[in-house]
């Protein structure tokens, strides 16, 4: 038996893939819960600490921005944020959410995994960028984690698949453009 390689099933039921074609298949999927749930989590725990969305104060977005500013990889990110603190904690929240849900859901991964990937590199170039050494800091590890997730989209147990499917239907029916 060859592995990853397709077989004909006894009695002709058409191919049967191998385990490791199976599991190549699904190998993103853990990854894509992991972001999914992290990312939904850290935008509700946001969104619920009303210390993290205050201008001010302890535990809030403006004094970790005054923390981080002397430090940061990209000074200029911190200063806009610095204009409104509060909106910019909003603005973080609710991507980190959006993201984390639509990557749970496997809807528009691709743009999910990119906006992903987009606040994590915010993240790494201003609040981690201090972490020495570098892998002490996570937010590199989740910008690297989200590139696989934007070449690679969601396939499987995925809205995108859902409305590719349903759009394939729809167009094997005589539904296409120009009825």
């Amino acid at each position: 038996m060859a592995h990853g390689t397709l077989l004909e099933q006894p009695g002709g039921l058409g191919p049967r893939r191998g385990v490791r074609a199976t599991l190549r298949r699904y190998a993103l999927l853990p990854l894509r819960v992991f972001l999914g749930i992290t990312f939904t989590y850290a935008g509700l725990d946001k969104l619920t600490d009303s210390a993290f969305l205050s201008a001010s104060g302890p535990g809030s977005l403006g004094e970790l921005l005054d923390n981080v500013r002397p430090t940061a990889g990209a000074p200029f990110l911190i200063d806009l944020a610095q204009h409104s603190p509060t909106a910019f904690g909003y603005a973080l929240a609710i991507g980190e959410l959006l993201v984390g849900l639509a990557t749970l859901l496997g809807l528009w991964a691709r743009v999910a995994a990119t906006g992903g990937a987009l606040i994590s590199l915010v993240l790494w170039l201003t609040v981690s960028w201090s972490a020495t050494p570098y892998y002490y800091g996570n937010d590199l590890a989740y910008l690297m984690a989200w590139l696989p997730l934007i070449l690679a989209g969601a396939e499987h147990f995925s809205a995108d698949n859902a409305l590719r499917l349903r759009r394939r239907r729809g167009l094997d029916m005589g539904l296409g453009v120009g009825d």
